[in-house]
């Protein structure tokens, strides 16, 4: 090989090794989601209204009014509304109808005389709600006024039955769900009906450079100055001043492609069930673990004593219980260092812990600095 091939060939080595080198250390791009998907107007959202009703026409599944009081009051009430007055001291056996806890959700921009489904929930001791009817139930808001009012036939999606001490039953019966029952009778103002000259976009999860890309885009879009971040969750953008021109801008801007950035390195711990989930921000430094159990088992066997013949004793019952206690040996395993969720799910893997065992190891691993993620525990 000449000098001159042996210089060429050392130079195509040294590129292909400088382009490996940029593809392992070069940060990976960000992925890209539609605006729309990751940002909302402030203030335009749905309201919760709730409200307290009576369901009638149960057969024989209603409320026990020996045990809930409130829903004689309840009829009583709504029976004074309609000019009927009960006589003094009259009892009433409403075992047809049942105290129920109405809830609904009045969606953004809802107008008087659209409808809104309805959830019904018993509050007495009623056993089924199936076949009932929902009276008329005025849904106020936290505010204490009235936005909708709720009527209609309700739907349980259960089954029951029992006979002579037998019961079978499917799925949830004190409950139910009336699709549309609810008629809207007030409006809730938004921010894009009020005057003013801007508007703020919340991202649903806070981050700075996701804020700063959402501003950017909506700058390219509509000109320098029209949008800036405020803070890593919040971005306010300058807005015309009438409502159609506004409705216009924002159905500009809600489909810009906005390059969001990886989450913050979160291991997330649910203490009831054992589960325990980690995102792809997740990494590992190298480390030694070492995790043994201990299990200690009890025995518990009965022992009768019976007296002998003619001796007038009593026969006596005991137990007795062996203990044992059982160590387990850990070995001491080394945990590779890991950049990728792969690796890190694998040197997991590798120390072959229960999900209750591995809540140990991870807090054990981040209290000695090498997990490099924030435990949340829920």
């Amino acid at each position: 090989m000449s000098r001159l091939e042996d210089r060429l060939l050392r130079w195509i080595v040294g590129c292909a090794f400088a382009a490996a080198s940029a593809a392992l250390w070069w940060p990976l791009p960000s992925a890209a989601a539609r605006l729309k998907d990751i940002a909302a107007v402030q203030g335009v959202r749905p309201n919760r209204l709730t409200g307290v009703g009576l369901v009638v026409g149960l057969d024989g599944t209603g409320d026990q009014t020996t045990q809930t009081p409130a829903t004689i009051q309840a009829v009583t009430a709504m029976l004074q509304h309609s000019g009927i007055i009960l006589p003094a001291g009259a009892t009433m056996q409403l075992n047809n109808v049942a105290m129920v806890a109405v809830t609904a959700q009045l969606p953004a921009f809802a107008r008087p005389g659209q409808g809104v489904d309805v959830d019904v929930m018993s509050i007495g001791n009623a056993k089924s709600l199936s076949g009932g009817s929902l009276l008329s139930t005025a849904l106020r808001g936290d505010d204490g006024q009235i936005y909708a009012v709720a009527q209609g036939n309700l739907m349980v999606g259960g089954a029951g039955a029992g006979a002579n001490g037998s019961k079978v039953q499917i799925n949830h019966l004190a409950a139910g769900r009336v699709p549309g029952g609810a008629t809207v009778e007030r409006s809730v103002p938004t921010p894009l009906m009020l005057a003013g000259d801007s508007l703020d976009l919340g991202l649903t999860s806070s981050d700075y450079a996701t804020a700063r890309a959402v501003a950017q885009a909506i700058n390219k879009l509509k000109g320098a100055g029209t949008a800036a971040a405020v803070d890593g969750r919040t971005i306010r953008m300058r807005v015309p001043p009438s409502t159609d021109e506004r409705v216009s801008f924002l159905a500009d801007i809600e489909n810009l492609d906005i390059g969001v950035e990886r989450p913050a390195a979160r291991v997330v711990i649910n203490a009831r069930t054992g589960s325990v989930v980690l995102n792809d921000g997740v990494t590992l430094g190298p480390c030694a673990v070492a995790h043994g159990s201990l299990s200690v088992t009890i025995k518990t066997r009965p022992v009768v004593s019976q007296p002998n013949a003619l001796s007038q004793g009593t026969t006596v019952q005991s137990a007795q219980s062996d203990i044992s206690v059982t160590q387990h040996a850990g070995m001491l395993m080394e945990v590779p260092s890991a950049a990728k969720l792969s690796d890190v799910v694998k040197a997991l893997n590798a120390l072959g812990a229960t999900p209750m065992d591995l809540q140990a190891i991870l807090d054990a691993m981040k209290s000695a600095g090498a997990l490099n993620a924030t435990i949340e525990v829920i």
